[in-house]
């Protein structure tokens, strides 16, 4: 079983949220049904990007790196695969 980097983009507020998990899907209900938080006060979430890693520590690294750019263009130009991790 793969593990996933994930990217949730807010509806309302269009706001991003990075995460890893092994079932991105479950996660994304998650953060939709969560009283607390900051997803809670964004919500509703939707999947706008994945990408499967072979390991928990890979997808890992990626969640770390893209969380580091702390920069709305390069997120979206990845979500566009205009760039790549």
């Amino acid at each position: 079983m793969g593990y996933f980097l994930y990217i949730l983009r807010s509806v309302p507020s269009q706001k991003y949220y990075i995460g890893s998990s092994g079932n991105p899907k479950r996660r994304l209900q998650f953060h939709n049904t969560i009283e607390q938080g900051f997803t809670a006060r964004y919500r509703p979430w939707e999947i706008v990007f994945t990408k499967e890693f072979s390991t928990k520590i890979e997808a890992l690294r990626a969640e770390k790196k893209v969380k580091s750019w702390k920069n709305r263009e390069m997120i979206r130009k990845l979500i566009e695969g205009k760039l790549h991790i």
